[in-house]
């Protein structure tokens, strides 16, 4: 079982940084694939970013591609979204996800990942 743990939500302006992050217990992530989802009212979850822990590899939705990094660190099982260049439309409720899915199409799917976060908000002002 894992225990995810989001955190480091606000409000900002546009044109402001965040960094969320995601921490993890009851077990490593070392075999996990972990990824950033959003929810803005009346939407849909949607695929922010992902990481596979074992090779650092990771993956990006067009909409965030440029202004936003996910990272983890090993010693602290947790996992980082800083956003860079907020805008008004990134408001939402911001979710961590993992799972001990593989590499490919499915990372991009809320629906394949097992354990969730609480979610933690972010709304940007314009």
């Amino acid at each position: 079982q894992v225990q995810l743990i989001e955190s480091g939500g606000g409000l900002v302006q546009a044109g402001d940084s965040l960094r969320l992050s995601c921490a993890a217990s009851g077990r490593t992530f070392s075999s996990y694939v972990v990824g950033w989802f959003r929810q803005a009212p009346g939407k849909e979850r949607e695929f922010v970013a992902v990481i596979r822990w074992s090779t650092n590899s990771t993956a990006y939705a067009d909409s965030v591609k440029g202004r936003f990094t996910i990272s983890r660190d090993n010693a602290k099982n947790t996992v980082y979204l800083r956003m860079n260049s907020l805008k008004p439309e990134d408001t939402a409720l911001y979710y961590c996800a993992a799972d001990q899915t593989g590499w490919g199409p499915r990372v991009f799917v809320p629906t394949d990942y097992d354990y969730w976060g609480q979610g933690t908000q972010v709304t940007v002002s314009s």
